[in-house]
C-alpha cells in the first residue's frame, strides 16, 4: 500500500489534509489514485494510519482515518547520529538518502578543513530543504515511521561542541592508534552513539586532537581505506546490526 507523510499539525481525529505539492502531484498524477483509494500515512510523532481518500484537489487531499497505530510504549531502540565530511566524488544527496533507510536518527553534514567541496551562502538553506525532501522519500520508500533530523552544515569545531549528549562517540579515522570497531562495540553499552566521518584525506591534525579531548574514541573498519560515503553505510549497518543481534 502506497504510503505518504503528513505533518501531526494536519492531521485532526477523523481527517488528515496533505498538503505537500509533491505528494499532491505524486498521489494524482503519477500514482492516478481516485476517491475511495486506501493508503497509509505516517506523521513526525511515530503513528500510522490506514486512510481512504475523501476529495482531490488542486492544492490538498483530504483523507478520512479508518484506522490509527499509534507507538507503543518508551523508546528503547539505539539511536544513531552520523556527523559525515561533504565528499569530493560521492553525492552527500545519496548518503543521505541510504543512512535514511539504514535507520540513523540524525545526519549532521559536515565542512572540514580538508574538504574540498564548499557549500556557500543561500545554497546551504537550499540543500538543506533537499535533503528533507530526500528523507522523506527514503521513509515513504522503506516504510520508516520516523523521519531523521538533518542538521545544516557543521564546521568540525561547532559540532564539538554539543556532544555531551551522546554516551559513545567514536572518529573514524587514519591517525593515531585505532581500535576496530567490534572491539568498541563489545566492551560498551551505549543508547545515544555519534559517527564522525572524515574526508578524503582524512580529519586534520587539529581537528582529530580536538575530537579526542571531546572524548571521542578513533576506531577503523578494517584493513582497507573506505570512501567517505561507504564508510558512513558500513559503519551504520554495522552498529544496526550488532544491536539487533
Amino acid at each position: 500500500m502506497h504510503r505518504f507523510y503528513c505533518p501531526a499539525q494536519d492531521i485532526s481525529l477523523a481527517t488528515i489534509t496533505l498538503s505537500d505539492p509533491n505528494q499532491i502531484h505524486h498521489v494524482r498524477d503519477v500514482l492516478r489514485l481516485e476517491t475511495g483509494s486506501e493508503i497509509i500515512i505516517f506523521d513526525d510523532r511515530k503513528n500510522e494510519y490506514l486512510a481512504v481518500i475523501e476529495k482531490i484537489q488542486k492544492r490538498n487531499i483530504t483523507c478520512q482515518i479508518k484506522a490509527q497505530n499509534r507507538p507503543g510504549g518508551p523508546e528503547k531502540r539505539l539511536k544513531i547520529s552520523v556527523a559525515c565530511a561533504i565528499p569530493k566524488k560521492a553525492k552527500i544527496d545519496d548518503i543521505v538518502d541510504k543512512l535514511t533507510q539504514l535507520g540513523a536518527d540524525r545526519i549532521i553534514p559536515l565542512e572540514t578543513e580538508r574538504v574540498i567541496v564548499k557549500i556557500e551562502g543561500q545554497k546551504r538553506n537550499s540543500r538543506l530543504e533537499r535533503w528533507k525532501k530526500i528523507t522523506l522519500n527514503a521513509c515513504r520508500q522503506s516504510q520508516r515511521k520516523e523521519l531523521p533530523i538533518v542538521e545544516s552544515i557543521k564546521s568540525m569545531d561547532e559540532l564539538l561542541e554539543n556532544i555531551s549528549s551522546y554516551d559513545l562517540k567514536l572518529i573514524f579515522t587514519l591517525q593515531g592508534s585505532r581500535k576496530s570497531l567490534k572491539e568498541v562495540l563489545r566492551q560498551a553499552k551505549f543508547k545515544n552513539i555519534l559517527l564522525l566521518i572524515g574526508p578524503e584525506g582524512d580529519f586534520s591534525p587539529r581537528e582529530f586532537n580536538s575530537a579526542v579531548k571531546k572524548g571521542c574514541i578513533p576506531v577503523c573498519l578494517g584493513e582497507l581505506v573506505l570512501r567517505v560515503d561507504t564508510a558512513c553505510l558500513a559503519a551504520t549497518s554495522f552498529i544496526r546490526l550488532h544491536a539487533n543481534g
